[in-house]
């Protein structure tokens, strides 16, 4: 595999002073190509200011961040968001076809039928073909929110930034939508980071977890998941494996015991308006 993202001494403060507030606190970790990487943390750790960071919306106060090689200093060509709030991300007067092809304006190399083309595949891709004439609001949550990871999908971008995307669906939508994740990731070899607080949304959806600290964030832990790339929401987490995991990921989460020492990859140890990014 080859490194995707590298973070290196990642660190935020907002303010100066007396009076700033560290979210982000040194964080240092790779992802790999190919790779779908969950970071889960406690409420108001830092988690989304670590993917503003990454993402180039915000300059860090400290460290870098290498997107294949190259260091981020605004927002990539190659990377798209999808966020949390599906309802405030995707234009109401645009239809679904529309949003998805929004950020495609951008690239000059596309025609208007390739544009097209590709908002119909990527729709195709979370299972809503034939929606594309439709508006945002004459769609459920989780096909609002599907139609976002189809804008993002259809960037093909270099890596996928994932800030709770699934946090303000039902249980039942969320378990569809995680299925969906993990079998558009499987098939397209997508790179993914994903934010979640959500211990079990972590351990089933990625290759990897990295466990945050409370604010200011840092990382405790870094754990392979030792599970099979197809996964179900029921023989998954009822597995030795997963419930072992989801374990060791709540002690460290309540700060019970000593973290494990990191892989390789590292070190030792909102709401947001309409964007081109996803």
């Amino acid at each position: 595999m080859s490194t995707m993202l590298n973070v290196t001494g990642l660190s935020h403060r907002y303010g100066s002073g007396e009076n700033a507030h560290v979210a982000v606190n040194d964080l240092t970790f790779v992802v790999e190509t190919g790779e779908l990487a969950c970071i889960v943390g406690p409420s108001g750790c830092g988690k989304s200011t670590l993917l503003r960071c990454i993402s180039g919306l915000i300059e860090p106060t400290g460290g870098e961040v290498t997107l294949h090689g190259d260091r981020v200093t605004g927002v990539p060509e190659d990377l798209a968001v999808v966020f949390q709030d599906y309802s405030r991300s995707l234009f109401p007067w645009l239809t679904v076809r529309q949003n998805v092809e929004f950020p495609l304006r951008w690239k000059r190399n596309l025609s208007r039928a390739e544009r097209r083309e590709r908002a119909e595949e990527a729709l195709s891709w979370v299972n809503l073909p034939g929606v594309g004439g439709k508006y945002p609001w004459q769609l459920s949550g989780g096909m609002q929110q599907r139609v976002s990871i189809a804008r993002a999908l259809a960037r093909r971008p270099a890596l996928l930034l994932m800030d709770e995307p699934f946090a303000s669906v039902d249980a039942q939508t969320r378990f569809e939508l995680e299925d969906l994740l993990r079998s558009v990731q499987v098939a397209h070899g997508s790179t993914i980071l994903l934010v979640t607080h959500d211990i079990d949304e972590s351990v089933y959806l990625g290759d990897r977890v990295l466990v945050l600290s409370k604010s200011p964030a840092r990382i405790v832990a870094d754990l392979p998941v030792d599970l099979p790339p197809e996964r179900d929401q029921i023989t998954t987490r009822e597995s030795k494996n997963f419930v072992s995991l989801r374990g060791e990921v709540a002690r460290l989460l309540h700060g019970g015991g000593d973290a494990p020492e990191q892989a390789p990859t590292g070190e030792p140890a909102d709401t947001t308006e309409p964007s081109t990014l996803a």
